[in-house]
């Protein structure tokens, strides 16, 4: 039976699961990304009250930066237990943890309530946030990609990969609209909460939508098959390793793949999306609405880019689409500062704009790219150790770095050269991997062959038959 006749007898229709995993990924990635526009904007003033603006600034983002130091620990948790137990159940966990963390957020004292524990507090709320986003992204894109057809994948997989613009416009919007109705004063008083305890509600609706959906077919059937070798090697315990070992094992070339691919991909998001809100800000002297109305249209814009470069990706191969993004993005960076200077809100929607356009050719192609990298049973761990292990090294402290250059050097240039050097990375590891368009996931067993870790008739990159 082929992957696509396995996926349309699945109990939950592909649109359904698409659904599910895009509100889910939405939610979480609204959290995520309201912490980051709020440390931009609001942070630094009330929880770390007497450093100068910049150096507020940048406390603020080490906090941020804080939480994606969790997010490998995230992934390794859920990607074991994903591969163990499935998708579903992971997912559930995460949100929970994620909407959790956010409402406690828009609950907590400030510095002038509790003093230092309330930078604490914010920082340990981070972590946990962090945790959950490293389990999230691996199940969200696995349960689709292995639910559809092998011919549509990059399509399909790419709309969990629209949340994060859609939660990044959510946040961006709710904030933009508290920063229109509410004088400053308001806004640091109270408004900034209530962003944070709309999470509660965005969470329900994600639960209630995410609990309709079957688990992933190819998972079910991948522990069905591993259940029986269990029961006719019991005597000589035929327990599988652990997901981790054998991603480590059969797999370390992917994860460095993936690793590389993310590193333009990671810096240049934010550093366009949330460095950019610091920048326009008190450099080039934009209003706070001003500035996240321009990421708000500039997400809106993303969020309808990605289904069709993911689209393209099944036309034209995931690695054309990635490499063009990273090109493309390094050498943004050089106009893109140049654009906001002019203080223009045309110019600073268009830079942000363009920046997220050849962001979009990156991340809708990458749901399917690193699924296709790794076999049924330790997928979940291989993609989530991918793109989460060089998270640290990529997103966490792309706005403390672009910030700490901005301080220190009084110039955009050097932060533009920091992107395009993200960007020479992530086009070196995209050539040195694999073109994976067509590979059936259901046929990648991790098992090392004569071309490489991953054996049986796809692992050349030869499109499967259909």
């Amino acid at each position: 039976m082929n992957t696509s006749a396995r996926g349309t007898t699945a109990g939950s229709s592909l649109p359904r699961v698409v659904a599910a995993s895009l509100i889910g990924t939405t939610v979480e990635w609204y959290d995520y990304f309201l912490y980051g526009t709020a440390a931009a904007l609001v942070f630094g003033k009330l929880f770390f009250p007497h450093s100068d603006p910049l150096t507020g600034t940048l406390l603020s983002f080490l906090t941020y930066a804080i939480g994606f130091a969790a997010r490998p620990l995230g992934a390794l948790v859920f990607g074991h237990f994903g591969d163990r137990v499935g998708r579903k159940k992971l997912l559930v966990v995460s949100l929970l943890l994620m909407g959790g963390s956010t409402t406690a957020i828009g609950l907590l004292p400030t510095y002038d309530s509790i003093g230092v524990a309330a930078p604490v507090l914010l920082t340990a709320l981070r972590l946990v946030q962090g945790f959950a986003l490293g389990g999230e992204w691996g199940g969200a894109v696995l349960l689709v990609s292995e639910h559809g057809d092998q011919r549509r994948r990059g399509f399909w997989a790419s709309w969990p990969q629209g949340g994060a613009p859609a939660g990044n416009l959510l946040a961006a919007g709710v904030l933009s609209l508290m920063t229109a109705v509410q004088s400053d004063a308001q806004f640091l008083a109270w408004g900034w909460r209530v962003p944070f305890l709309l999470s509660a509600v965005l969470v329900a609706v994600g639960m209630w939508i995410r609990l309709a959906v079957d688990e992933s077919p190819l998972f079910q059937q991948a522990l069905a098959a591993q259940q029986q070798r269990q029961e006719r090697e019991r005597d000589r315990r035929a327990a599988a390793r652990p997901p981790l070992v054998e991603v480590l094992r059969d797999h370390w070339r992917e994860v460095l793949v993936a690793m590389g691919a993310r590193m333009a991909e990671n810096i240049s998001y934010y550093v366009m999306t949330t460095f950019v809100l610091t920048y326009a800000v008190t450099h080039a002297h934009f209003s706070k609405q001003t500035a996240l109305n321009a990421v708000l249209i500039a997400s809106a814009i993303q969020f309808a880019l990605i289904p069709l470069f993911g689209a393209l990706s099944d036309r034209v191969g995931r690695k054309p689409v990635y490499l063009v993004g990273a090109v493309g993005v390094g050498a943004w960076a050089f106009v893109f500062f140049g654009m906001v200077d002019t203080k223009s809100f045309g110019s600073l929607v268009t830079a942000v704009t363009v920046g997220l356009v050849f962001h979009s050719a990156m991340y809708a192609p990458q749901a399917a790219f690193f699924s296709e990298l790794f076999a049924t049973r330790m997928r979940y761990s291989g993609a989530s150790i991918g793109a989460q292990f060089s998270s640290v090294a990529a997103g966490a402290p792309a706005p403390l770095i672009a910030t700490a250059l901005l301080k220190e050097y009084g110039s955009p240039t050097p932060i533009a050269v920091y992107v395009a050097i993200a960007a020479a990375i992530t086009v070196l590891a995209v050539l040195c991997g694999r073109e994976t368009r067509g590979r059936d996931l259901a046929e990648v067993d991790g098992r090392p062959g004569p071309d490489g870790p991953e054996a049986g008739p796809a692992a050349a990159g030869k499109p499967a038959a259909a």
